[in-house]
Formats: structure tokens, C-alpha cells, sequence
């Protein structure tokens, strides 16, 4: 297809994303550039779009870039992307808007979900379906285990290599999008850390590769520590590109969460919890995971009460009509109650069949009561996962995308009756990508320091108006849910 020109002399492509401007405090907003600027640049392959900051030495981001992509769930228990529109040309449109003011680009990394798998042919780009957690094609073991735990990527493996036996290589997306980046099929020794019993912790293992059907481990990419240079970006004025994270590592090492109490909510198309605590205790339903702290201990996990589930949802029941609505909204009373399970629910319940419903509706209600029950059943997700942690929890830290959105930052705090903190940058995945970034450019020691970029923006507090009513519904919320 050429490329035909639209108004503006801005191609069709170029219309596909949408560059989001710098954020309201960074100090360069006002500026004309007299000078590049040093920066370095993190990109992070999310559910629905792939996002990169441009971000200087103090975690300002001067560019920012959001490029969507679809979502490919045409069967119940489906979930996957094409590969090769969000693994590779969404990285590189990415990283080409980020990178078209001449900022002086010194290191780049991609942070993506875990886990991730597609085939590739000889020339790195994908044949399959980019497979994501949670995807039937990787169904069986038990669903209580975290990614590193649970076998999920072998199961990938072994559907990935008996559908494209053909195919040149058996890439995550932090693979796929390195080799579009600078030529190398990589990844790091986090993201491998994922894929056990594959990744033996010094390299693949043959036998558990053969035994998924693949007798050449050449055929996975290569692994590398989390912060050494693996290759040049030619696209970015030669920066050194790092091998990669995980998106949710990122969000963690920028978010200031270290104090036990603190609590990091993301509000991703997947929701993801952690609260911080300094005892590693085994629960039932919830995992437990080292922190970036000395000492200290994460409790929680994902939820599919997140993005994916809103987003829907306020399709469903009026959108733009619903938001206003729900803004005028106030009868604390009168308001559904929500079991947010479109495809299952991961932690606490790790149950891929349940399934949404929606409860105690009244003639009388409006679409944007539907919508702040929407809002509630996502908090009341997060609340859960706090009462089984069993954690004494101070405050909650709020990123992702889902932090622009007001309802949900007060809907939060109102049914955990915990103050929320917003922080100052959204793109926390790919905010934390680029500070590693600097580590890989030679600009920081270590990733030790990466808490010195969290800021926060705002903080909301719990209504008490709405306290009564909605500690009733995580009830009857809690006893639907079972």
C-alpha cells in the first residue's frame, strides 16, 4: 500500500498514532531547543498500545509517543496481538516520535508483558500470533503460579512449534521488538527469569526444550543481563540499546513504593497490585515476590478488573453519556454492583472460566451509576487482594493510563478507603525503561537509584459520604463473587 498523504502532508501511518505533548510540569514545555537535549528513551509494549518517553536526567519526560495497537480475542479465552503491527512497527513508529525533535538519545529500552511468545521467520519479523499471559494456547499447570512459576511460556512454546515447525526462531516481544530496533533477537535475564523451567538461570535448558518439541535452543533469543548494551539503534543516532524488561519491573522501579503500608496500583488494561511489606509470607491466592528494596517483600498480583474490563464497559453502557452522568451522580445508594470477570479472573480466584454479571439494577438508575459501579468493581478488586495480604496499608500509588481518569483515581480511594496518590507520569512501564536505559548508556551506576524520578501529582482522598454504601456493596460484592 503507498503512502497517500491526507491534509497536512501527514500520511495515513503517521495518523495511526497520537503524540501526547510533554507533561504539565515538566520545565521544557515553553522551550525552543537551542541545544539537544540528553535523554534516553523507554518504550513499553502494552495490551493495547505501545508507549515511549523521552525522558533527561531527572526523569522529566520531554517526549512522550502512544501508538495503538488491536487486540486479538476472537475466542473466549483468547488473547493475543499481531505480533509484527505491535512488536515491531509499533515500536519503531514509537521510538521515530520520540526521536524526530534531534534530542541527543544515549540509550534505549523495551519493557513489555510477561509472558510473550511468537514464531519468527529468517528475517526476526512474526509468522504467529504474539501470544499473552493468560491465552488458552497456553493453558494447563497450575494456575495459582506467577509467570516465573506457572510454565505458561513453555506451553506457548510447544502450541508455537507444532503450528510453525518452519519458523526461524521463538521470540517474547522484548526479543521481536530488540531485533526490530538494532538487529539481535534478545532478551534479558529478568524476562527469562519468566519462562522457567525454559531458563535453567544460566541459559536454556535442551531437555525442557525438547520436551516442548523444539531440539535447537539457537532457535531462542539470546539472553543478557538486564543492562548491558546488546547492540547500536541506527534509527536513534547509534544510542545503545539495552536488552529489555518487564513492564511491570519498570513501573515498580519509578513509582517511590518502599515503605511498608505503601501499595502500587496499576491501572493498566491489566490491573496489577503490590503491597509492600518486610515478612515473605506464602497466602492463599496471592504471590509473593522479592522487591527492588533490600528487605522488603511484595503481596499481591494481576487482576483482569483493569482497562480491558472498563474500557468495555463504558462501550457497554453509553460511554461519553455515561462519564457525564457520572459526574452528576449523587446518590451514594443507588448504584450496581459489578463481578468484572470478562475473561476469568487471574488473582485471587486464578479462574479462567468465570465470567462478568452485572447486579441489583433499578429502573431507576442511569448509565452513569452503571459506570461508577464499573469504577467500584475494579477498587473492590483491589481491596480484596489487600484483605487477603492482610497488610496494614497507608496509601495507595496510582499509575498507568487509567490514572488520567479521574472517576477511577476517586472510585479507587473511596472503596479501599485509602488516600491515592497519582503519580506525575502515567507511562510508568516506559518511564522505568528509560532510566535503565541511562544505566545502559553509562549514565548510572546502577537501577538503585531509579526511586529519585517517582513524583507525584495529585493525591485523592476517600469521600466519607460514600463510605457506608460502598463498604456495603464490596460485601454483597465479595459474597457474588463467592
Amino acid at each position: 500500500m503507498g503512502d497517500r498523504r491526507t491534509g497536512g502532508g501527514r500520511s495515513e501511518q503517521d495518523l495511526s498514532w497520537t503524540r501526547l505533548g510533554t507533561i504539565p510540569d515538566t520545565p521544557f514545555r515553553d522551550c525552543a531547543y537551542p541545544l539537544a537535549i540528553e535523554v534516553t528513551v523507554g518504550i513499553d509494549i502494552g495490551t493495547t498500545s505501545v508507549k515511549a518517553i523521552a525522558a533527561d536526567g531527572d526523569g522529566n519526560a520531554v517526549e512522550r509517543a502512544r501508538v495503538p495497537h488491536g487486540l486479538l480475542c476472537r475466542r473466549p479465552n483468547e488473547l493475543a496481538h499481531d505480533a509484527a503491527e505491535a512488536w515491531c512497527d509499533g515500536v519503531r513508529a514509537a521510538l521515530a516520535e520520540v526521536a524526530r525533535d534531534g534530542h541527543d538519545i544515549k540509550g534505549i529500552q523495551v519493557a513489555a508483558m510477561v509472558p510473550s511468545l511468537c514464531a519468527v521467520g529468517d528475517d526476526g519479523r512474526p509468522i504467529s500470533d504474539g501470544m499473552l499471559y493468560g491465552d488458552a494456547r497456553g493453558a494447563g499447570g497450575d494456575p495459582t503460579k506467577n509467570p516465573s512459576e506457572s510454565g505458561e511460556l513453555v506451553r506457548f512454546l510447544a502450541w508455537l512449534v507444532q503450528e510453525h515447525p518452519e519458523a526461524a526462531g521463538y521470540w517474547p516481544a522484548q526479543g521481536v521488538a530488540n531485533h526490530a530496533l538494532c538487529g539481535l533477537g534478545a532478551i534479558d535475564t529478568v524476562t527469562a527469569m519468566t519462562t522457567l523451567p525454559l531458563f535453567d538461570f544460566t541459559g536454556w535448558d535442551a531437555d525442557v526444550a525438547a520436551d516442548a518439541g523444539l531440539t535447537d535452543v539457537s532457535r531462542l533469543p539470546t539472553i543478557h543481563p538486564g543492562t548491558d548494551p546488546i547492540g547500536k539503534v541506527a534509527a536513534a543516532g547509534d544510542a545503545l540499546l539495552g536488552p529489555g524488561t518487564i513492564d511491570a519491573y519498570g513501573e515498580q522501579l519509578v513509582a517511590g513504593i518502599e515503605d511498608v503500608g505503601d501499595v502500587l496500583v496499576i491501572l493498566g488494561s491489566t490491573l496489577i497490585v503490590w503491597a509492600v511489606t518486610d515478612d515473605w509470607v506464602e497466602l492463599p491466592g496471592v504471590w509473593t515476590v522479592p522487591h527492588t528494596v533490600p528487605g522488603r517483600v511484595l503481596l499481591g498480583g494481576p487482576s483482569n478488573a483493569g482497562g480491558l474490563f472498563v474500557n468495555w464497559a463504558r462501550k457497554l453502557v453509553g460511554g461519553a453519556e455515561a462519564e457525564g452522568s457520572l459526574m452528576h451522580a449523587a446518590d451514594p445508594g443507588r448504584v450496581p454492583v459489578w463481578q468484572p470477570y470478562l475473561r476469568g479472573e487471574r488473582v485471587p480466584f486464578h479462574d479462567p472460566d468465570r465470567r462478568a454479571s452485572l447486579h441489583d439494577l433499578d429502573i431507576g438508575m442511569t448509565p452513569g451509576a452503571a459506570m461508577r459501579g464499573v469504577y467500584e468493581a475494579s477498587g473492590f478488586a483491589v481491596r480484596h487482594i489487600l484483605d487477603l495480604a492482610g497488610i496494614e496499608c497507608g496509601r495507595i500509588i496510582a499509575t498507568g493510563g487509567g490514572v488520567q481518569d479521574p472517576n477511577w483515581l476517586a472510585a479507587l480511594a473511596d472503596t479501599t478507603g485509602l488516600p491515592v496518590d497519582r503519580v506525575a507520569v502515567p507511562e510508568g512501564g516506559a518511564l522505568g525503561a528509560a532510566y535503565l536505559a541511562r544505566v545502559t548508556a553509562g549514565l548510572e551506576a546502577s537501577s538503585a537509584d531509579a526511586g529519585r524520578w517517582a513524583k507525584i501529582s495529585q493525591r485523592v482522598e476517600p469521600n466519607p459520604t460514600w463510605e457506608t454504601a460502598v463498604g456495603e456493596r464490596y460485601e454483597r460484592y465479595r459474597s457474588l463473587a463467592g
